[in-house]
């Protein structure tokens, strides 16, 4: 029987970290850099082996109108006392909601996995699937220089600046360090302007993401919510998507490049990350082709050039706007690992060695929203009760 639990709405819209002041992931962090930290036992855990996965070939599904889930949690993979301590670890949060997807079923469910809300910085790890779906059809060239584009900005960009492109962007690495116009990201952290060539230096930059938006703009001719509407929420079959929810914001006197926050629920955030896992796929038609989903997955950054230098310390590096597991840490359950990650506890995680999705969410406005860390112990609990094909049902026998 598929576990569900009802809980209290969760945090705050900001785009800013957040980390807990006391409990067990707090003494830990208190060890390392605070920004982005990982918690020991991620990094233990990813020095395992993977468990054996189900025999994919005849288990994997497609959600329809609605998706189908595991008859009992040794079906998808999970042991029912796992099941349990998800619940309870989930109990002392404030999340609003969390799905698990194994082979294309649901696994677990928390919540009100229907409740729209905004995304935080999850919105880029999105805005690279639309970008890689354009530049399959060939209506956009990542190599095109903000030059070419004739993007500027309030305080004017230098000629060398006009020099990055629009994949220095997505990488967040364009040497352009102008304030953005919403807050969340690491300029504080920035060097001194013109002091690094376009491509040479990442730093997680709002202003690097809120022009890509503009770029896939200029380069594609579209809104970019009439884009998500169209490339995304009808193909993979959104079943709470409201296109009128979607508003550009942030301060126009800082920067002409307005976010594009986004709104969308558990559920249709699972179809996302499940396309992701399939590398495009979904149920036999190429929404966004093999070779665009696995450029913006794969390690651009290694964490060992990760900036500011604390997050050198995590288990991150970073590809096109999501988060790749990296180094030691991309071993066992965590191989081929990647993350939309936004603040107070928007994620979408992809474990492509457990065939598996987790989502979660926070309802910003409605509590103290999730810190990273305290996610990535409750991702911890999530792999450590995966069972695999070694399940054994408590009927059995």
């Amino acid at each position: 029987m598929l576990m569900s639990r009802s809980r209290r709405p969760g945090p705050r819209p900001t785009d800013a970290p957040s980390a807990p002041t006391s409990g067990p992931a707090a003494r830990v962090r208190a060890l390392l850099p605070a920004v982005f930290a990982p918690l020991a036992v991620v990094l233990a855990l990813a020095a395992c082996e993977a468990p054996a996965p189900h025999p994919l070939e005849e288990t994997r599904a497609w959600p329809g109108a609605e998706w189908e889930a595991w008859e009992q949690p040794e079906d998808g993979g999970f042991t029912a006392e796992g099941i349990t301590r998800m619940e309870a670890a989930l109990e002392e949060l404030d999340t609003s909601s969390m799905k698990v997807v194994t082979a294309g079923r649901v696994a677990f469910e928390y919540g009100d996995v229907t409740e729209v809300s905004y995304l935080a910085s999850v919105r880029k790890s999105i805005l690279a699937i639309l970008y890689g779906i354009h530049e399959d059809r060939g209506n956009l060239d990542l190599d095109r220089t903000l030059e070419e584009l004739d993007m500027d900005d309030v305080r004017g960009l230098t000629e060398a600046e006009r020099q990055a492109t629009n994949r220095h962007l997505v990488e967040s690495r364009s040497g352009v360090y102008h304030p953005a116009s919403n807050p969340g990201d690491n300029l504080a952290d920035a060097p001194e302007p013109g002091s690094q060539a376009p491509g040479s230096y990442y730093l997680y930059s709002n202003w690097d993401f809120n022009a890509a938006g503009t770029a896939f703009e200029v380069q594609t001719g579209l809104d970019l919510f009439d884009a998500l509407e169209a490339d995304l929420a009808e193909p993979l079959g959104f079943r709470d998507f409201d296109r009128e929810r979607h508003r550009k914001g942030g301060d126009m006197e800082r920067s002409v490049h307005p976010s594009y926050h986004m709104h969308i629920s558990t559920r249709d955030k699972a179809r996302i990350g499940l396309l992701m896992l399939r590398e495009g796929e979904w149920d036999g038609e190429e929404v966004v082709s093999e070779r665009a989903a696995r450029e913006m997955t794969s390690v651009i950054t290694p964490v060992t050039e990760m900036n500011p230098a604390a997050r050198r310390d995590g288990p991150h590096g970073y590809g096109h706007m999501w988060w790749v597991w990296d180094g030691d840490a991309a071993q066992g359950p965590f191989e081929g690992a990647y993350a939309g990650v936004g603040a107070v506890g928007q994620y979408i995680v992809v474990l492509p060695a457990l065939d598996m999705v987790v989502v979660h969410k926070t309802v910003p406005g409605q509590g103290r929203g999730v810190a990273h860390g305290d996610f990535w112990e409750v991702l911890d609990v999530v792999v450590d009760a995966w069972c695999g094909t070694e399940c054994e049902s408590a009927d059995a026998g």
